[in-house]
């Protein structure tokens, strides 16, 4: 008998391996094409995560700023983004831009606060703190911004000037966001006699004032500073020196003396954290500045920018 196949079979078998190949061909397109849009969804779904997750997080962390300015009580200047200490009437004006994560400013203040304090006291000067939050910015975190919340709470009632000086005499090193902790800037009010009150734990834990505390720093930003801190004498820069001569205590007690020449002392004191309610802070435009500009500060971890 012939083991040949008959031609006509042959060709049938041919074709009908043919339409198998190109069946394997189909299922092949069709489950790639099944596994291509199953990532396509995977990747779609974790977009819309993770823009969930990103507005939460805006939701959570970031609209306590978002609200109007509210000026703590006894505010003064354009816009309330003053925070005066001494006597209104003093002759000359110490103006000081700090941050409290900024080494150089604890730096200024653990040499200065007392100079400072005698020539207020006597009616010399009259200090106007401004409150920037450059650090949060430049290394990341929040302390700089719920420090400066904190120290307006502070403000509200009449207690600026002593949790000031607690917050730099515990400022935590530069790289380390203590501040950001409200529990950890409420321990500290317990330094300052009178200060931790449930009015004054829930002004810092709400962040009444966040929103007035980014303004100062925009006003501070726009000012054309250079950095923290930023010392001026009558609208003069006196930090890190004044023309040739450097800042000491010896000199600032002379250069106020030198423009107080002829002139009496202050004698009346602001009525510096008033008990009435606290509203929003007017204006929006922030300060030029001032003739003379600021001095680059002594440490570039204090620099201004993000």
């Amino acid at each position: 008998m012939s083991d040949k196949i008959p031609e006509g079979n042959r060709s049938a078998r041919e074709r009908l391996a043919q339409q198998r190949e190109r069946e394997k061909g189909r299922e092949k397109r069709r489950r790639t094409l099944i596994v291509a849009s199953a990532v396509v969804g995977v990747l779609g779904l974790a977009a819309v995560v993770g823009l969930i997750a990103a507005n939460a997080g805006k939701d959570d962390g970031g609209d306590s700023a978002s609200g109007p300015a509210v000026a703590p009580s006894g505010a003064i200047g354009e816009a309330a983004l003053t925070l005066p200490v001494g006597a209104a009437d003093a002759p000359s004006t110490l103006t000081i831009w700090e941050d409290f994560r900024c080494p150089v400013c604890a730096q200024f203040e653990t040499a200065f606060r007392d100079t400072i304090t005698e020539l207020a006291d006597d009616g010399q000067v009259r200090v106007e703190y401004h409150l920037a939050t450059i650090i949060d910015g430049n290394l990341g975190g929040t302390g700089s911004l719920r420090a400066a919340n904190a120290a307006a709470c502070a403000q509200d009632v009449g207690k600026f000037a002593p949790y000031h000086d607690v917050l730099f005499s515990n400022q935590p090193p530069e790289p380390d966001d203590a501040f950001a902790k409200n529990s950890r800037l409420i321990e500290l009010a317990g330094e300052v006699e009178g200060l931790d009150t449930p009015g004054f734990r829930s002004c810092v834990e709400d962040g009444d004032h966040d929103s007035w505390v980014k303004k100062s720093d925009t006003a501070f930003r726009e000012g054309g500073f250079q950095g923290t801190p930023t010392v001026l004498l009558n609208g003069e820069s006196v930090f890190p020196s004044k023309g040739e001569e450097q800042i000491s205590p010896e000199n600032l007690k002379k250069w106020v003396a030198e423009a107080n020449k002829g002139k009496k002392p202050g004698t009346v004191t602001p009525a510096e954290g008033s008990t009435t309610p606290s509203a929003p802070a007017e204006g929006s435009d922030a300060p030029s500045a001032p003739d003379g500009g600021a001095s680059t500060p002594a440490a570039p971890s204090s620099a201004a920018g993000s």
